[in-house]
């Protein structure tokens, strides 16, 4: 429609066609109010009955709400209406009608479950909050991108269909690839090595990833959105400033570009960009602090992963983001390098919000037969990864990298209580449709 315009953008005293869906309708008699919305907000349709010709007045009247319009008429000043001016119609024209019964009430008047709003998503993202948070998904992920760039890196994409797992194991959606048995990828951790020892050597990409985990939780997904970070010449060091970096450009864009998205989500004062440098514990360092805070009903040891309980308990002790560095080696995949002058530490970290983990790093064993050995030790056969680890002969450069869950990131920034939220149409062990 080449000659509308948004409702934002309506001005006094011009002629505009408006055009979006029926919000809500008053009726008060000798005038009524339709509100019409479009993705920059509301517009009031003012109609006075007795000086409108009545097949226009029974037009806007009788649409049923949630119903696609488009209105034409005369832009006017009125401070009582929601923003200030109002649209005397000349014309209405009903695109598409809506069924009166609808499944869920998109002006939020009425509360719907989490399952009835993902099952109408369509509807569900009508509400102005609802929309905020995927505006500011996009806004984050733009934020990254041009981080990234920042960083000299270039984007690529990798296969998501793939003969073997990334790190083995279960966790596999396995798939029939013409007559061949496949899988879809859990990261595109391998295939971002290789791309380190290519010309590229810095490279980024951001895609989907899938894990058969029987998780069925608030904060697990089987389908999500990685965020992935691979550098040449760098080490676990550089590794998380580039991390840090990352995280916190996503913020400083949200916080520039979505203060509309913001104030739907009633978030403009609560809002905050982290400022102050990320701490970097070692892995010992956070069961002591774990431990110390007595939160646990079994002391944490040597080995032991963080459990959710472990995370929220050091999450409140430190109160901001921060790495857990120096893992035991027994615990990171075969691909994590060990400390040169202690094989029992590896050059793993996490990244940390209080409320959960975004990132899983480190620097990478470049060596081959070091790298041919974490392989057997974690019981899995090297010739099955043998067009990832045959490019390690042909000189592979020390390297580092990460990979952050967008989906996570989006939920600890905005404090949503389920992941599903950040997600249009989230994937689960439940759901698989729409």
């Amino acid at each position: 429609m080449q000659d509308r315009t948004y409702t934002a953008d309506a001005t006094p005293g011009e002629t505009v066609t408006v055009a979006g869906w029926v919000h809500e309708i008053r009726d008060l008699g000798g005038i009524a109010f339709l509100i019409l919305r479009d993705k920059t907000g509301k517009i009031q349709v003012k109609f006075e009955k007795d000086e409108m010709d009545e097949a226009l007045v029974e037009t806007g009247l009788n649409v049923h709400r949630e119903s696609v319009i488009t209105v034409t008429g005369a832009v006017e000043e009125e401070p009582r209406a929601p923003t200030g001016v109002e649209v005397t119609p000349d014309s209405i024209e009903v695109l598409a009608e809506a069924d009166p019964n609808l499944p869920l009430d998109p002006s939020g008047k009425v509360d719907a479950e989490l399952s009835t709003r993902l099952d109408n998503r369509t509807l569900d993202l009508r509400k102005p909050e609802e929309k905020a948070i995927f505006e500011i998904r996009a806004e984050a992920l733009h934020a990254v991108r041009e981080q990234f760039r920042d960083l000299g890196c270039t984007e690529i994409n990798t296969p998501k269909i793939v003969a073997t797992g990334t790190e083995g194991g279960t966790e596999l959606f396995p798939i029939t690839y013409f007559g061949q048995e496949a899988f879809m990828n859990q990261s595109p951790q391998l295939f971002k090595q290789l791309m380190v020892g290519s010309g590229l050597e810095r490279v980024f990409e951001i895609g989907p990833i899938f894990r058969a985990e029987e998780h069925n939780t608030p904060r697990h997904l089987n389908e999500a959105t990685s965020i992935d970070f691979e550098s040449a010449f760098v080490d676990h060091q550089g590794a998380m400033d580039a991390c840090e970096a990352v995280v916190r450009a996503a913020y400083e864009g949200v916080a520039e570009n979505c203060q509309d998205a913001l104030e739907a989500l009633d978030m403009t004062d609560a809002f905050e960009v982290p400022e102050e440098s990320f701490p970097r514990l070692s892995y010992e360092e956070a069961i002591e602090r774990v431990n110390a805070t007595g939160e646990l009903d079994v002391q944490l040891v040597w080995g032991d992963d963080l459990s959710t309980e472990a995370e929220r308990a050091l999450g409140e002790d430190v109160g901001s983001h921060y790495f857990v560095t120096d893992w035991p080696s027994e615990v990171k995949p075969f691909y994590i390098k060990d400390h040169d002058d202690d094989p029992e530490l590896s050059t793993g970290f996490d990244l940390m919000h209080p409320r959960l983990e975004l990132v899983s790093g480190g620097q990478r064993e470049h060596r081959y037969e070091k790298l041919i050995e974490g392989f057997e030790q974690q019981g899995l056969d090297p010739d099955a990864f043998e067009y990832y680890t045959k490019m390690f002969k042909y000189g592979m450069p020390p390297h580092a990298g990460w990979g952050l869950g967008a989906e996570r990131l989006v939920m600890t920034m905005l404090g949503l209580e389920n992941i599903r939220e950040a997600v249009l149409f989230p994937r689960d062990r439940q759901r698989l449709s729409p």
